[in-house]
């Protein structure tokens, strides 16, 4: 008897290890996802389409809980720029479960002092960024705006509390250098939300430089080659921008660039939002480096602040890379 309960506690110890060894090498657990929202200007230029469609088809590493529209000078009216969005999102097949909010049309200085009235300018969104921010989840929210930061520095006007659940990442400025047309769309909600208590950072641009997302051009027969056809196809036709209708992304895309303004040689256009897309979905795809928080004077910076706030600026973008992931991410969509 003796000798069978040592024979018994043996294999009970042995299998017990055996399951904790399994358990503590069971690499099948996926990446916990990011939590994002996008605050798009959707009906300037092209790249915020791009953006938008990598992010829709991104979600195996996305949690990607909504769009907020704000209104920049070019695009139309907030309501031309809400309309993009739900163009994309509907070639993506993602109008259904992505909610998108209208923001605001105005400057953070004009509506500042009227977060806490009934209604006012870009309230829809602003509330959407709270309740998310607000919610359950522990995990950070990614504030992804690709343009002008007055939803955010609206949000963050009427609930400063939410600072410590969010993360944002802006595609805006030049840095260290003066303009760019998102800051130049509202200067007056940039400093605003540089100086709150929300991590904080910028891609920069800087066009005609080769440290900035203006590096991540393409041209229009790169897209036509690897995008037209491409996507997921959907069952309704969606009217694009230009005239026509389209059942992929990746063929909206190429009428995009068919009728663009094409700049420098190769001719081309930079997909500015869409490397910041990249950015947030892998941080090696950039050089980021953290610096006290600048001031900005008009849209000039000069200088940094005297508080210890820090900021993070990402720059010099693995072009190829990015592109690489960009467009597998649309041709595997289709799967």
């Amino acid at each position: 008897m003796h000798y069978l309960l040592l024979g018994i506690l043996f294999f009970v110890n042995v299998r017990s290890s055996s399951e904790n060894r399994s358990a503590s090498t069971d690499f099948s657990e996926k990446p916990e996802k990011i939590r994002l929202i996008i605050d798009s200007d959707a009906n300037n230029e092209l790249d915020d389409q791009h953006a938008l469609a990598y992010a829709f088809f991104s979600r195996d590493q996305f949690d990607l809980e909504g769009i907020t529209i704000n209104n920049t000078r070019n695009g139309g009216t907030l309501k031309g720029h809400y309309d993009e969005a739900v163009r994309v999102a509907k070639l993506c097949n993602a109008y259904h479960d992505v909610p998108i909010y209208k923001g605001a049309s105005g400057n953070y200085a004009d509506i500042q002092n009227h977060v806490n009235e009934a209604d006012y300018d870009g309230k829809e969104a602003v509330d959407f960024i709270i309740k998310s921010a607000k919610s359950s989840d522990t995990r950070p929210l990614v504030l992804l705006p690709i343009g002008k930061l007055t939803n955010i520095a609206l949000a963050l006007k009427k609930a400063p509390e939410i600072a410590g659940k969010i993360r944002i990442v802006w595609l805006g400025s030049n840095y260290p250098d003066a303009g760019e047309y998102n800051l130049d769309n509202d200067t007056t909600s940039v400093y605003p939300v540089i100086q709150s208590e929300a991590p904080f950072e910028m891609a920069v641009v800087r066009n005609g430089k080769p440290s900035g997302t203006a590096a991540v051009w393409v041209t229009p027969a790169e897209i036509s080659a690897r995008l037209k056809g491409k996507g997921i196809k959907v069952a309704d036709a969606v009217p694009g921008r230009h005239g026509n209708s389209f059942v992929t992304f990746g063929d909206y895309s190429a009428d995009l660039f068919a009728h663009a303004d094409l700049h420098g040689n190769p001719p081309s256009r930079a997909l500015y939002d869409m490397a910041a897309v990249a950015i947030v979905k892998n941080p090696d795809w950039a050089a980021k480096t953290i610096i006290g928080a600048p001031v900005l004077s008009g849209n000039k910076w000069t200088g940094q602040t005297q508080s210890s706030k820090k900021i993070g600026i990402w720059e010099n973008f693995k072009r190829d890379e990015i592109l690489s992931d960009f467009y597998k991410t649309i041709e595997k969509s289709a799967r």
